[in-house]
């Protein structure tokens, strides 16, 4: 394929760090540009000199591409995302720019699902305040006050994708599972018509579903109220499902018990009511991070790319 860059390569723009082994892969089929390692004097000088250049974005999904850099991208052809979330690239946009955009499904709901739990069992079990305890010497002067059940807790999943539906299989071992989606799923778990309706039934709501339009700011005051003083909330998804200042007041008002929280609306930014308060477990992000799925993530990822560069079909495109 030629390619107009400096080297015998094609231009590509990483967006975040990746693993070591994986950006080595990278720098053997791209020339990259490191972009979160430039200053934004020295972005907007590689724009003006060489913009016209970059065949490739890559990047993690909660980072994505921004519309603003795409349409100084004319060659572009593809925006490779390390994750499954596409809500930091605007399809339409790519769409009507005919740039492929992929994603690594089918590799990380295992991954995500077994934080999600492990996130409510720190929260109803008060590990990390447990952990805290021990290491500060006051177990001989005291005890830690009692902590919250999990088996038998009723376990609420709004979204029943891939990763709702793992989530769906560990939960059931600890009690009765219920869900809210857009659509009924063949599956025997009781369904509810809202995500209110289900936050009242349960005693522990995930939240896993997509970030959409439609679900920005889904669990917001009134869905905090119905999951009540007793429920916890436990989010793998975005930040933008939840209302931020909605949970933070949630929290600090016992409306709720307490929230496991894996992301936030302005990552790495954590506000620090979230940071302070003894009723959350966070975590940064973390989800699929561990060595075998991100090195399947990473390989998905260059697989596209190869073929991209190749002309063939793309691996995993979302369109």
């Amino acid at each position: 394929m030629a390619a107009d860059t400096q080297g015998d390569k094609p231009l590509a723009l990483q967006m975040n760090g990746f693993s070591a082994p994986m950006e080595a892969q990278l720098a053997q089929l791209l020339e990259v540009v490191r972009w979160f390692d430039l200053t934004a004097e020295e972005q907007r000088s590689l724009l003006k000199e060489r913009g016209h250049q970059v065949r490739v974005v890559t990047a993690g999904g909660h980072v994505g591409c921004p519309p603003e850099l795409m349409r100084q991208l004319p060659a572009l052809g593809l925006v490779a995302l390390n994750g499954v979330g596409t809500d930091k690239v605007s399809l339409p946009l790519a769409r009507e720019r005919g740039v492929g955009v992929t994603t690594t499904p089918d590799t990380l709901a295992d991954d995500v699902a077994d934080l999600a739990i492990g996130l409510m069992i720190a929260l109803k079990r008060r590990i990390p305040a447990a952990d805290a305890h021990v290491r500060a010497g006051h177990w001989p002067d005291s005890e830690m006050p009692l902590a919250r059940k999990v088996t038998g807790s009723r376990m609420g999943i709004f979204g029943l994708g891939a990763i709702g539906s793992a989530i769906a299989q560990r939960a059931r071992g600890f009690g009765e599972v219920g869900y809210a989606s857009r659509s009924g799923k063949p599956v025997d778990y009781r369904r509810f018509d809202s995500l209110s309706e289900l936050a009242a039934w349960a005693d522990v709501l995930f939240i896993a579903a997509a970030a959409t339009q439609e679900t920005a700011g889904a669990v917001d005051a009134e869905v905090l109220q119905a999951l009540g003083s007793s429920g916890v909330l436990v989010n793998i998804s975005r930040g933008s499902v939840v209302e931020e200042a909605a949970l933070i007041a949630a929290l600090e008002d016992g409306v709720i018990a307490g929230a496991g929280l894996d992301v936030f609306i302005d990552e790495p930014r954590v506000p620090e009511a979230l940071r302070r308060l003894p009723n959350t477990v966070l975590t940064p992000h973390i989800a699929s991070a561990t060595v075998e799925t991100r090195a399947a993530m990473a390989d998905l990822v260059l697989g596209n790319i190869r073929a991209f560069l190749a002309g063939k079909p793309l691996v995993t495109p979302v369109q």
